[in-house]
């Protein structure tokens, strides 16, 4: 692909904007010796106002979503994608959230721009682990567990039963939640059927891939560990 239309791809403007940089010595090599449009290199040394080309095609990044922002590009509040650089928006092939999180859900959440990689991930085939910590309205009456890894729960309005999904009670309203699903509001609607209350819900890890010490609102891009790691799970608590 022509540098220029590599670098348009990645959101830096238009190829007229590509080209000006170019023109206008910008585009630089890691030693800072001016590239050309015609040059033949290698993404990762390449340089734009001193600083690394970001990442082809083939990206995927890990956020610790904060509450209040949404995963829907046209919502008219705060979006997940305002936390990323802005030329982000503007990738092609796009940067799509792996999944959503709801605007009172926070936690781990996972982009891409590789589909094939995103459906690898939501494939029910692939039964990758995703873990809520969920803070209740009321105390948990004890039979939850068990209704839970049934197999045979059955929500409102849904014609196919849950897979069984693993309760882990940290608290008389505390409690840690393993699915391998992701259906509407799942979590809210469980603990709902069984006469509770979702107060505060968090995705602390996809597989055993996990937060770490990743702040909220912030994110980073994954490398091949990671993405081994999402197939891998679930992660220790």
């Amino acid at each position: 692909m022509k540098l220029v239309k590599l670098i348009a791809n990645l959101g830096y403007g238009s190829r007229k904007d590509v080209a000006l940089m170019f023109r206008e010595g910008r585009i630089t090599d890691p030693d800072g010796e001016v590239l050309y449009a015609d040059d033949k290199v290698s993404p990762e040394h390449i340089r734009i106002d001193d600083e690394p080309l970001d990442p082809p095609a083939g990206l995927a990044l890990m956020m610790n979503k904060p509450l209040g922002a949404t995963c829907s590009r046209k919502d008219q509040g705060r979006v997940v994608y305002d936390l990323l650089p802005p030329r982000y928006r503007l990738r092609d092939p796009a940067l799509s959230t792996v999944g959503r999180l709801d605007r009172d859900t926070s936690g781990l959440l996972l982009f891409t721009d590789d589909g094939a990689l995103l459906h690898r991930i939501i494939s029910p085939r692939a039964n990758v682990a995703k873990v809520y910590e969920a803070t209740l309205a009321h105390d948990l009456r004890g039979d939850e567990g068990e209704l839970f890894a049934s197999g045979s729960m059955m929500l409102e309005s849904e014609t196919e039963p849950l897979a069984p999904a693993e309760l882990e009670v940290l608290g008389p309203r505390l409690a840690r939640l393993t699915l391998t699903e992701g259906r509407y509001h799942q979590v809210r609607r469980m603990f709902a059927a069984v006469g509770n209350h979702v107060e505060a819900l968090t995705r602390v890890s996809v597989g055993a891939l996990t937060l770490g010490d990743l702040a909220p609102g912030k994110w980073r891009a994954l490398d091949p560990d990671d993405i081994t790691r999402i197939f891998a799970g679930p992660a220790s608590p």
